[in-house]
C-alpha cells in the first residue's frame, strides 16, 4: 500500500502540469477563505466572490500554471459554485460575460495585427534606422532604442512582444558588436546601459497609448466606472493627456540611467556602420512592408478620429472596429495569412485570461464588493484627518508601490485599480477628479519599472545578463520616481492647458 503511494505521488511530480507547492498554497487561501465568516456589509456569496477572486490572483503571482489556465480556473470554480446566479446556465453565463467585451477583442486583434512587425522585418528596420541615425555616441543608441519603442508602442499592445520580442534583439546584436558580452563579464561597457534604457522605454510607451499594453483597456473601464461614465479615456483622449509627459519622460529616462549606470565605452562611431550595414543587407523596403506602414498610418488616422473631425461624428468608429479593418486588411493583402492568425498564441491566450479577470472584477463591482472596499478605505482615511491632496499622492504611492507585491501587471490594476480609483472619487474634491484619475492611469504603466518580474518584458531582458538584480531594482526605483514627478508636475500643466482642471 505504502508503495503504491509513493508511486501515486510520484507519478504526480512528474506528470501533473503544475506546480505542486504553489498550488497547494493557492488552494489553502481559497479554502480559508471560504471558512472565514463574510465580513461585515458583505453578503455570503459576495464573500464567496472575493475567495475565487483572491485565489485566482494568488494563483496567478506564484505562477501554479500559465495565467490562462489560472483564469480557466476562474470560469470553472465561478460556473460550479453559482455564486452569481441561482443555476449553472446563469452562472456560465455570468462567466463568460466579458467575452463580448469590444475592449477585450481590441487588444486581441491588435497583437495579431503586431505579428506583421515581426513577420516582415518591419520592427527590426525601425530599430535599426534610428541607430543609423543617432548611433554616434552610447547615449544616442539609447535613443535610438527609444524612440523605436515610441514608433512601435501604438500597434504592439504586447509591451513583452515590444520590448522583449523587437527591441531587446537589436539591442543585443548592438552590445555584441561592441564586445559587451555578459558571459564574458563585458556588460559594462555598453550592454548594461542599452539594456536598461530597452527596459524602462518599455513603461513609459505602454503610458502613452491604450493599444501599448494589454492592461490598458480594463484601465480604461475602470476609470469610466469610478466617475459613472463622466470621464472616459478614448484612444485619442489618452494619446493627446499622456503626450507632453510622457515624452519628458522618454527624454529624461536615458540621461538618469546614463547617470546610474554609466557605460564604459561612450562613443560608438561604429554603431552607426553597424546598423547602416544590416540596412543594406535587408534590402529596400518589400512590398509587404510597405502595406504594414500603410496600415499602421491607416488605424493612427481612424484612431485619432481624423475623418470624424473633417466629415462630421457619422464618421466616428470604435476602436475596436478600426483594430478590425487593420487586420482585414493584411490578411486580404497577404502581409499576414489565417495561419498566422490561428498560431498567434499570445493573442488568444490574451483573450482567455484578459476576458476571466475582467469578468470578475466586473462580478465584484456588481456584487458590491469593490464598494466595500472603497467605503472601509474611504472611513479609513477620513479617520487619519489628511487633506485631500495628501490623499490623492497616499493612493497613487500605494497602488504603484504595492506593484512590489505583483508578477504580473494585469493581475495587480484587476486586484486594485478600481477600489482605489472610487475611494479618490469620494474623498477628493470633483474639480480635480480627472487629474486623478490621469495619475492612477500613467501609475499603471510606471509601475513596471519596479521589479525584474514586474511585466513580461522584465525577466527576458534581465535574463539575458546584462544587469544585475541589485542595479536594476535600483534603478527601477529612481526611474519610478522621477516618472511620477514629471507626471505630477509637467502631466498636472499639461492637463490644465487641455482643460481638465
Amino acid at each position: 500500500m505504502l508503495e503504491n503511494i509513493k508511486a501515486t505521488l510520484n507519478h504526480f511530480k512528474q506528470s501533473v502540469p503544475f506546480r505542486i507547492i504553489p498550488a497547494a498554497i493557492a488552494t489553502a487561501v481559497l479554502v480559508i477563505l471560504l471558512l472565514l465568516p463574510a465580513p461585515e456589509g458583505l453578503q455570503p456569496h459576495a464573500w464567496a466572490l472575493v475567495a475565487i477572486f483572491l485565489t485566482t490572483i494568488v494563483a496567478i503571482i506564484l505562477k501554479v500554471m500559465p495565467i490562462g489556465v489560472m483564469a480557466l480556473m476562474a470560469i470553472v470554480v465561478l460556473s460550479l459554485s453559482q455564486v452569481t446566479a441561482d443555476s449553472s446556465k446563469g452562472a456560465i453565463t455570468d462567466a463568460l460575460s466579458s467575452f463580448s467585451n469590444p475592449l477585450i477583442w481590441l487588444i486581441v486583434v491588435a497583437i495579431l495585427i503586431s505579428r506583421g512587425l515581426k513577420k516582415t522585418g518591419l520592427g527590426n528596420r525601425i530599430g535599426l534606422v534610428f541607430i543609423s541615425l543617432l548611433g554616434k555616441r552610447t547615449v544616442g543608441i539609447g535613443y535610438g532604442l527609444t524612440v523605436s519603442e515610441l514608433v512601435l508602442a501604438p500597434f504592439t499592445p504586447s509591451n513583452t512582444a515590444r520590448g522583449g520580442g523587437i527591441v531587446h534583439p537589436v539591442m543585443k546584436s548592438i552590445a555584441s558588436a561592441f564586445g559587451s558580452d555578459p558571459a564574458q563579464g563585458t556588460q559594462n561597457k555598453v550592454g548594461t546601459y542599452l539594456a536598461l534604457v530597452n527596459y524602462h522605454a518599455n513603461p513609459i510607451t505602454s503610458a502613452m497609448f491604450i493599444t501599448a499594453t494589454a492592461p490598458n483597456p480594463l484601465v480604461v473601464d475602470y476609470v469610466a466606472k469610478a466617475t459613472n461614465q463622466s470621464f472616459q479615456l478614448s484612444w485619442t483622449t489618452w494619446a493627446l493627456c499622456m503626450l507632453l509627459p510622457g515624452l519628458l519622460c522618454l527624454l529624461v529616462m536615458p540621461l538618469v540611467i546614463y547617470l546610474l549606470a554609466p557605460p564604459e565605452i561612450k562613443v560608438t562611431p561604429n554603431a552607426v556602420q553597424y546598423a547602416r550595414t544590416e540596412l543594406k543587407n535587408m534590402g529596400p523596403l518589400s512590398a509587404k512592408e510597405r502595406v504594414m506602414m500603410g496600415t499602421f498610418a491607416l488605424l493612427l488616422v481612424l484612431w485619432a478620429n481624423v475623418p470624424a473631425m473633417i466629415l462630421g461624428p457619422v464618421f466616428t468608429l470604435d476602436p475596436t472596429v478600426v483594430a478590425f479593418v487593420g487586420l482585414f486588411a493584411l490578411i486580404i493583402t497577404g502581409t499576414i495569412d489565417w495561419d498566422d492568425v490561428l498560431s498567434e498564441k499570445s493573442a488568444w491566450d490574451t483573450l482567455i485570461w484578459f476576458g476571466a479577470l475582467v469578468m470578475l472584477a466586473e462580478q465584484l463591482n456588481k456584487h458590491g464588493v469593490t464598494a466595500w472596499f472603497a467605503t472601509n478605505m474611504k472611513d479609513a482615511i477620513i479617520a487619519s484627518g489628511v487633506g485631500w491632496l495628501a490623499t490623492a499622492a497616499i493612493l497613487v504611492l500605494a497602488f504603484v508601490f504595492s506593484h512590489y507585491l505583483f508578477a504580473s501587471t494585469t493581475a495587480h490594476i484587476s486586484a486594485m485599480l478600481l477600489a482605489f480609483l472610487t475611494v479618490g472619487t469620494h474623498l477628493i474634491p470633483p474639480e480635480y477628479i480627472v487629474p486623478f484619475m490621469l495619475m492612477m492611469t500613467a501609475g499603471s504603466a510606471i509601475m513596471m519599472t519596479l521589479t525584474h518580474y514586474a511585466t513580461g518584458t522584465s525577466p527576458i531582458i534581465f535574463g539575458s545578463g546584462y544587469v544585475s538584480l541589485g542595479k536594476w531594482w535600483q534603478v527601477g526605483f529612481v526611474m519610478c520616481v522621477v516618472e511620477l514627478l514629471i507626471f505630477a508636475i509637467a502631466g498636472g500643466l499639461w492637463w490644465k492647458l487641455l482643460g481638465y482642471w
